[in-house]
């Protein structure tokens, strides 16, 4: 490229002063250098503040704590790049994240593109997180000069079923944005946004096997730090309602019915979680009533299934005690 376009970073924190530094500073020390940087506070009340200010080119912004979404919102109002990015405060860019991923979505025009990356695990050791995505195999015979290029239906039919691209992971067009990360989600934002703009409009969309971030883990991971009896409460049945409802119009028969059908995944999962590990029978009950008002044949099917794996872990969990 002969002139870097002006890229806007957001790095959207909450209490975590600690780990905030090596955000920052990974992404000043990116090589593409035209960058405006924000960093949008939702309300910490450590030391945040002071130590943004040891950093005179950041732009900070504080707000009253409103969830992850809503502090990206804050960072995109102030935003003047044509081209976005966020990353999240826990985490890492390598210094080839911007100049890989802009140079890519620049030069063939695309909406937006995504990287691998490094990801920690809870036992210590790092991952390839691509390469290990099932979602994914489908298209890695595609790659080319490291980039593996995905058509418009691919991209729908992808984002449909997965989100491959956590915030930091991801750099779009701000013209591709339509309104944002959604604040009515409770995990999902950045997919429910991504979502928004492939189901208005034919998408061009490419990504990288090759790993331009580190994924770091922490108790207040709004996906890792918590526990799976959450994840699938917010992000697999009021999470997959919500987009259900947003996008009721712009979904066809068949998305439709694979977003349900996680829905009622989630409802009967949760219901095991109940009964089983909690024994909160009527709890469980109501879940399944839930299920069953969507669909009763899948409903039917998913229980013993479900039901059966559950009954088995617990088995298993207490033969090693």
């Amino acid at each position: 490229m002969d002139v870097q376009k002006l890229v806007t970073i957001i790095i959207p924190t909450f209490n975590r002063a600690t780990k905030l530094p090596d955000a920052i500073e990974s992404a000043l020390n990116q090589t593409y250098k035209n960058i405006q940087l924000i960093v949008v506070d939702d309300g910490s009340v450590d030391h945040t503040a002071d130590l943004v200010k040891q950093y005179p080119s950041v732009e900070y912004h504080f707000k009253k704590n409103g969830g992850q979404a809503s502090a990206r919102n804050e960072g995109l109002k102030h935003a003047k790049g044509t081209i976005i990015a966020s990353l999240d405060s826990d985490d890492v860019w390598y210094p080839d994240f911007l100049k890989n991923s802009v140079e890519k979505l620049e030069s063939d025009e695309l909406d937006f593109v995504f990287a691998n990356w490094d990801q920690d695990s809870k036992g210590g050791k790092t991952w390839d997180f691509l390469n290990n995505d099932p979602f994914l195999q489908p298209y890695m015979a595609k790659e080319k000069n490291g980039w593996i290029d995905l058509t418009s239906a691919e991209v729908r039919h992808l984002y449909i079923r997965s989100c491959p691209s956590p915030s930091s992971s991801l750099v779009i067009r701000r013209s591709s944005i339509i309104d944002g990360w959604d604040e009515d989600m409770n995990i999902g934002d950045d997919w429910c946004m991504y979502l928004h703009t492939i189901l208005t409009k034919p998408c061009k969309v490419s990504f990288t096997l090759n790993k331009l971030w580190h994924k770091r883990l922490d108790d207040i991971n709004i996906f890792d730090g918590r526990k799976w009896s959450e994840v699938i409460e917010f992000l697999y049945i009021a999470d997959a309602k919500t987009k259900l409802i947003k996008f009721k119009d712009l979904l066809t028969l068949e998305e439709r019915k694979i977003l349900e059908e996680r829905y009622m995944a989630g409802l009967v999962e949760s219901a095991k979680h109940n009964l089983i590990r909690e024994f909160r029978i009527g709890n469980s009950v109501k879940l399944l009533m839930r299920s069953f008002a969507v669909n009763i044949p899948f409903t039917l099917k998913e229980i013993p299934k479900v039901f059966f794996k559950g009954l088995q872990g617990k088995i298993m969990t207490q033969q090693e005690v």
